[in-house]
């Protein structure tokens, strides 16, 4: 290694060290968005200077938020970063809302009486989800949590909603009651006529095997909307 790599090697490393435990001591604080993302890099990129690659993906993406909802792929067309470093960004999102879950009540002592505990119990599942996704949580003749399954991924009213996967799944856990909930990536937890038509056909399939549609809930960020509360199907 020559002298210029040397000072060059010694240089990123003491930048690497000063960054770190300027986390360990204030956390994120005072951390700009770049800096956030430079002190992940450290983990997949474990050599040489990361900053640069760090405000090409704020440039390339815009905002924090867009770096980790971006895909792998689009990730990767970003000078400098590799298959590891875009693999590291994209979990975060994902560990978040597995810590989001595990810091809820546990689905034991749970009873979804009513669409506010609902909606608590189920909008951490939908923390970071950039895609549509569909719920289902069976609950015995006293609301209280038998299992909570995600179902499907994708748009709520396409043919990827399948009434018979719903009704053999609140069979499976022996439900007796049934709360539905799926997320709008837009924004807005406002449910849409085909929310409703869907959410008609999928109560009346359940009702047919004497499994009650609770509720549905529409979920968007921290937001959700109950379609039983608000009149939007026949329970």
């Amino acid at each position: 290694m020559g002298a210029k790599e040397e000072k060059n090697g010694g240089l990123h490393a003491g930048h690497r060290q000063r960054m770190k435990r300027r986390f360990v001591t204030h956390g994120l604080e005072n951390f700009d968005d770049h800096n956030v993302l430079e002190l992940l890099l450290f983990y997949a990129l474990p050599r040489g200077d990361v900053n640069p690659v760090a405000h090409a993906l704020i440039e390339r993406f815009g905002k924090l938020s867009a770096v980790f909802d971006a895909p792998i792929e689009e990730l990767m067309k970003v000078d400098g970063v590799g298959e590891n470093a875009a693999a590291l960004i994209k979990l975060i999102p994902q560990v978040s809302r597995r810590y989001m879950i595990s810091r809820s009540v546990s689905e034991e002592d749970v009873q979804l009486t009513n669409s506010v505990k609902a909606g608590r119990f189920i909008v951490p599942y939908f923390h970071g989800e950039c895609e549509e996704t569909v719920y289902m949580v069976s609950l015995d003749a006293k609301c209280k949590v038998l299992s909570c399954r995600q179902l499907f991924r994708g748009d709520v009213n396409s043919a990827g909603v399948s009434v018979r996967k719903i009704v053999e799944t609140a069979l499976a856990s022996k439900a007796t009651n049934v709360i539905l909930a799926h997320n709008h990536p837009s924004g807005i937890a406002l449910p849409s006529r085909e929310d409703e038509r869907t959410t008609e056909r999928i109560a009346e399939a359940l009702r047919s095997v004497d499994i009650t549609l609770a509720d549905h809930l529409v979920v968007a960020d921290e937001d959700f909307v109950s379609m039983a509360d608000n009149g939007f199907f026949r329970k």
